[in-house]
């Protein structure tokens, strides 16, 4: 991408034109606890087709035709749903899907970074195609980041959209243990600066905010949208637990003290919003990532993750403040929260 184009990824709050997702339709990715998956996803689609466009991913018309029979009998708004019959591994377009950014003249393009699961799985060949598939449905400017190499090569950038926020004007959250600890396998020997260079070539990103680590249960280790998220131009909201005995507790900590820190680019602080914890979510032994930073911004509309806890009713409340012209809807995910995900990890918008 060249610097005239000036292509930036939009603020998640901006217009859209439609949400992606993709049918859910492996049993593996909620073990044992798989059947009631598509009726939530019927809840989430039924609220998303009042007020934008639904582009959803299915593995055959098979698979499409009983999800549209569900959604039906949900209530979702058939005229503005759009099934493409694409192979995915999993349903998870945040991180794989297309990140779009739009330009001055308001023409739409996307950036097609590589996905590899995490660096977790084998299986994310299907996954990794899909920005290239919502390219060619639309005919649409495509963008492939890489970054150079020492040998005079390039490297594609691995990179998912779960693991950056944006405030739509130039500056992005993300945390250093998803992007540059040693575990996480991304981009190895690929620097912060390098990283920092693709953000601005690709994305317009004039400034990063670097957190240091996510929330406990994320396999995904740390991605943003579990922690922190932009609310405005200006507002980030930011997850804290006051339980100095969970292990949320000190990371969280430590991270509200770098928001406060950082600067916007006109050198001012942020405001700074907390957002509670739920209390933790466990299944056979395992903490999941429960957080109701894993919310979504649509047209009119914020869906909020809830879990049958005390603080699902303040979750709501602080969404509805730092979002009065919209609707928040509370989405039980106590149960989708065991495919270790929720309702911003499903979703990935596509500005107007």
């Amino acid at each position: 991408m060249s610097a005239e184009d000036q292509y930036r990824m939009p603020a998640e709050w901006s217009p859209h034109a439609a949400t992606w997702i993709a049918w859910p339709h492996n049993p593996e990715d909620w073990p044992n606890k798989f059947q009631p998956i598509p009726w939530v996803y019927c809840e989430i689609v039924r609220h998303l087709s009042q007020v934008e466009d639904v582009h959803i991913l299915v593995n055959d018309e098979s698979d499409q035709r009983r999800a549209l029979n569900m959604l039906r009998r949900q209530g979702g708004n058939a005229a503005r749903l759009h099934f493409h019959c694409w192979r995915t591994d999993r349903v998870w377009l945040r991180d794989s899907g297309p990140i779009f950014v739009k330009n001055p003249e308001g023409e739409v393009a996307l950036t097609n970074w590589k996905f590899n699961a995490w660096a977790k799985y084998d299986n994310w060949r299907n996954d990794d195609l899909i920005p290239k598939h919502v390219a060619k449905l639309y005919g649409m400017k495509s963008f492939e980041p890489t970054v150079p190499l020492s040998d005079g090569k390039t490297k594609r950038l691995v990179l998912e959209g779960g693991s950056i926020d944006t405030n739509g004007e130039g500056v992005l959250l993300t945390t250093e243990e998803c992007l540059l600890s040693d575990v996480q396998q991304r981009n190895p020997g690929v620097s912060r600066e390098q990283l920092e260079c693709a953000f601005a070539e690709y994305l317009g990103i004039e400034k990063v905010i670097w957190l240091n680590r996510g929330c406990a249960g994320d396999d995904t280790h740390g991605h943003v949208d579990d922690i922190s998220r932009f609310v405005g131009v200006n507002t980030i909201l930011t997850a804290v637990e006051p339980n100095t005995k969970d292990e949320n507790h000190l990371p969280l900590a430590e991270n509200l003290e770098r928001l406060h820190a950082a600067r916007n680019l006109k050198g001012r602080p942020f405001n700074i919003k907390t957002l509670p914890m739920p209390a933790p979510v466990m299944f056979e032994g395992q903490r999941l990532p429960a957080s109701y930073a894993n919310f979504y911004i649509a047209n009119d509309l914020v869906l909020a993750p809830t879990f049958n806890d005390p603080n699902d009713r303040i979750a709501l409340n602080t969404l509805a403040e730092c979002f009065p012209e919209r609707a928040v809807t509370g989405i039980h995910c106590t149960d989708f929260i065991w495919g270790l995900g929720a309702l911003h990890c499903m979703t990935q918008q596509e500005p107007s």
